[in-house]
């Protein structure tokens, strides 16, 4: 009987190139903008940045959790439309919560490697400003008396009903038994701020990032979409959360539950973005990309998924990684840098701990404490940081992962062949 768990390996699957929007702290200056917008601009960048024309994609794959307007049934559809990919090629919107960014690649190795395509669009998008005020039990009109069930869309996803607790809670019960204390997520939080902020400073993170400006994207025969920045702004092109955030400022912040490790400030921040990437076949890579003078930024080696308790969801990329690195044939000190996303310091540190992992090699140009954690966009923005950073380092091997709520985790292998 197989090990239950989902891998793939990819032969001969690449990325070429990838980009996405600044993320700007929840309820800032693209608040307002659709995830379906944000989506297309990141979706056009990425394929100007990799040099591919629309018409050369086959295969759209979009991720968006919480729905940020009423048109969200048509938003991997309307990414690829105005972005420039044939009406003839289809799109699709998959979901695995906080991994859903890594499941989009996996989807799209799967569509290359099959032979569906030699071209795909991936692009996660999330406006967690916009997650709805909402109700489910309406439809049928308010009795007298009874409470109205309006509630707050991001809040209550949080909670995971089967086991009764939410994800905070999660990362709490890791703390607990793996012995993390609040003084060790303070300094990690900390140290993911100051990685940040370094990165910013050195210009590392304006190397993905496009900025945001008002504009129109049309398409003959349909009506136009766009962006239109609020009051004064005509540019939005930094992240806006990090911040020089020392230990002693973050010990001072209550925690969410009391006696426990995790606070407002050693936590995933909220933030509005999209992050795009286009992944082809070596056959493209060979015939087309190299015509344009384009070099990939990393070759798709494998992905892997899991299932863990959900009770302690947060250690999903630990067995993850494990399978990954075991069905590849590759052992965790080949492995030159890590981005797996910190959707809280405990969280983040458990699996550390759970893998003996060399702290120096994890996300080294700041975390999702610092820079931001929107949702569908934070898979497919970790493993475009990654390339770009083993590409920058001349690092072999690396690999991006996240825990999933509801107890999953899934992991991406990255290669980049002129590296050691």
């Amino acid at each position: 009987m197989k090990k239950p768990g989902f891998f793939n390996a990819f032969a001969d699957v690449w990325m070429l190139d990838g980009v996405r929007t600044p993320m700007v702290d929840y309820c800032g200056a693209l608040g307002h903008i659709s995830p379906t917008d944000l989506g297309i601009k990141a979706a056009r960048a990425a394929l100007s940045r990799a040099a591919v024309p629309g018409e050369h994609i086959g295969s759209v794959v979009t991720g968006n959790m919480a729905p940020g307007d009423f048109d969200q049934f048509f938003l991997p559809r309307h990414i690829g439309l105005y972005a420039g990919v044939p009406l003839e090629v289809p799109a699709i919107m998959a979901q695995r919560i906080c991994g859903t960014g890594f499941e989009l690649f996996r989807q799209a190795g799967e569509h290359i490697q099959g032979g569906q395509c030699d071209a795909a669009l991936v692009v996660g998008t999330e406006s967690m400003t916009r997650n709805p005020i909402a109700a489910f039990d309406h439809r049928t009109g308010f009795k007298l008396g009874a409470p109205v069930g309006f509630k707050d869309y991001m809040w209550e996803a949080l909670k995971d009903p089967a086991a009764g607790i939410n994800m905070i809670q999660t990362a709490e019960n890791l703390a607990k038994k793996y012995s993390i204390s609040r003084e060790d997520v303070d300094q990690f939080a900390s140290d993911s701020f100051a990685k940040a902020v370094a990165a910013q400073q050195a210009g590392f993170h304006a190397g993905e990032i496009v900025p945001v400006i008002t504009e129109k994207f049309e398409v003959e025969g349909y009506k136009p979409r766009g962006i239109r920045l609020q009051g004064k702004a005509t540019e939005v092109a930094q992240d806006t959360h990090a911040r020089i955030s020392p230990t002693e400022v973050l010990a001072k912040l209550k925690p969410v539950y009391e006696g426990g490790v995790q606070t407002g400030g050693n936590s995933a921040a909220l933030v509005d973005a999209a992050a795009a990437a286009v992944v082809a076949s070596g056959a493209y890579v060979r015939d087309h990309a190299k015509a344009q003078g384009k070099k990939p930024l990393a070759r798709l080696v494998a992905s892997a998924a899991v299932g863990v308790p959900p009770e302690i969801m947060g250690i999903g990329p630990a067995p993850a990684i494990r399978l990954l690195l075991e069905r590849a044939g590759l052992t965790l000190d080949q492995i030159g840098c890590f981005e797996i996303n910190e959707a809280q310091g405990a969280q983040t540190l458990a699996v550390g701990r759970e893998l003996g992992l060399d702290l120096a090699k994890l996300n080294v140009n700041g975390g999702a404490i610092a820079l931001g954690h929107p949702l569908a966009a934070t898979g497919v923005r970790l493993t475009i940081t990654l390339a770009r950073h083993m590409q920058l380092k001349g690092i072999r091997y690396g690999i991006s992962s996240a825990c999933v709520g509801g107890g999953q985790g899934i992991a991406l292998l990255l290669e980049n062949p002129d590296g050691v």
